[in-house]
């Protein structure tokens, strides 16, 4: 894709086709890049919801939930004007600008910084949203009262994840620095960062989106609240849950109890299961793994909570025998601590049956074990 080909989309007939592909695709974006293709054109644009959207920008765009969610908190703190420092296909300066902030928003790469223009354009937002293709380290700060900073976290060309922060673009020592800076500073970071690159005296968010852990965020300076969030979202109903703490503690252990606690992984990456430990009046059985047993089903957002059957020494033939003499022939597998491949064992079970059951492969004490559990129905 190059400026001549989105120049071209974005004439009356580029828009018709973008408009059909649309239709044709269901408003899946890469669905209807497939259609763009068949029909001709080029196929690394496409739009959906009235957006410009690349493969590679899509990739590391923003969930419009979690990036109207952050405009909302920058808003609640006062913030009425933000560089966004990378700002790709622009899905968190629309979400700011629709919560009434303007954004000044910076991209190296013309394509896509004229695709966020075209973006604003389409929600309406042109007036609250400035796109500048450059280069982000050099862009004035001083005149802006928050940075939002979305490094690119894939190489150029490739498209190849970059799991080292060192070589993000902009530089991780750029961004970090950005809070000696500005006081109110956002850093938008992959999940798997580690607890030893959070600068001191920020707070480190990880969030997810119906159970699927989406992002980690830097909040620092005069935003940071806590030391650690767990932010749990659901997009059915709009629901926000909120677990904080310092990720320092530790949780009890104890024997397996009656009902298995799994906690959702933004819980397990921001370090707070022993806060949510102490919220269900839960144990770990080992001290590695971060499923928490407990007496009492307590409804919390912050984990799926099973029953417990049956816990084995893992055996494939004894485990094999119980499911088969229960008629079990579907099975729900998850894992913590433990090197089996989930898809190769219910190969291996031969399940054959019109029951279903829950197994969670696990360790107690070190030791390779599996808990037969059962659903807890809602509300206990």
């Amino acid at each position: 894709m190059d400026l001549d080909q989105l120049a071209a989309l974005r004439t009356p007939e580029g828009s018709a086709a973008l408009a059909a592909a649309e239709r044709v695709a269901g408003g899946d974006p890469l669905a209807a890049a497939a259609a763009l293709r068949s029909a001709g054109l080029p196929g690394g644009l496409a739009a959906a919801g009235g957006m410009f959207l690349t493969r590679a920008g899509l990739e590391q765009a923003t969930r419009r939930v979690v990036a109207d969610r952050r405009a909302a908190r920058l808003r609640a703190a006062g913030v009425t004007t933000l560089a966004d420092l990378g700002c790709g296909l622009g899905a968190d300066a629309l979400a700011a600008a629709r919560a009434g902030i303007r954004v000044y928003a910076v991209e190296a790469d013309p394509v896509t910084a004229t695709m966020a223009a075209a973006n604003a354009e389409a929600a309406g937002l042109a007036d609250l949203v400035t796109v500048s293709c450059g280069d982000a380290t050099a862009f004035d700060v001083t005149g802006v009262d928050a940075v939002f900073c979305d490094p690119a976290r894939r190489r150029a060309g490739t498209g190849r994840r970059v799991f080292d922060p060192n070589a993000y673009s902009p530089p991780w020592d750029f961004v970090t620095g950005l809070a000696a800076r500005v006081p109110r500073t956002v850093v938008k970071v992959a999940p798997g960062l580690d607890h030893a690159l959070i600068p001191g005296g920020a707070e480190a968010e990880w969030v997810s989106v119906d159970g699927d852990l989406v992002e980690a965020a830097l909040w620092c300076g005069e935003l940071a609240e806590v030391p650690r969030r767990a932010t749990v979202l659901r997009e059915r109903d709009d629901a926000v849950s909120l677990l904080t703490g310092t990720g320092g503690q530790e949780a009890p252990v104890g024997p397996v109890r009656r009902f298995l606690y799994d906690p959702d992984p933004a819980v397990v990456r921001a370090h707070l299961v022993a806060e949510l430990a102490a919220d269900l009046d839960a144990t770990l059985a080992d001290p590695s793994i971060a499923y928490l047993y407990g007496d009492q089903a307590r409804p919390t957002p912050f984990a799926r909570c099973l029953e417990i059957t049956d816990v084995l020494p893992f055996s494939l033939k004894r485990l094999r025998s119980l499911l088969r003499e229960r008629r079990v022939g579907r099975v729900e597998i998850r894992k913590r601590g433990s090197a089996l491949e989930p898809e190769k064992l219910r190969r291996d079970l031969r399940l054959s049956g019109d029951e279903a059951a829950g197994l969670a492969l696990t360790r107690v004490a070190g030791a390779p074990t599996v808990l037969v559990c059962r659903p807890v129905p809602a509300g206990g």
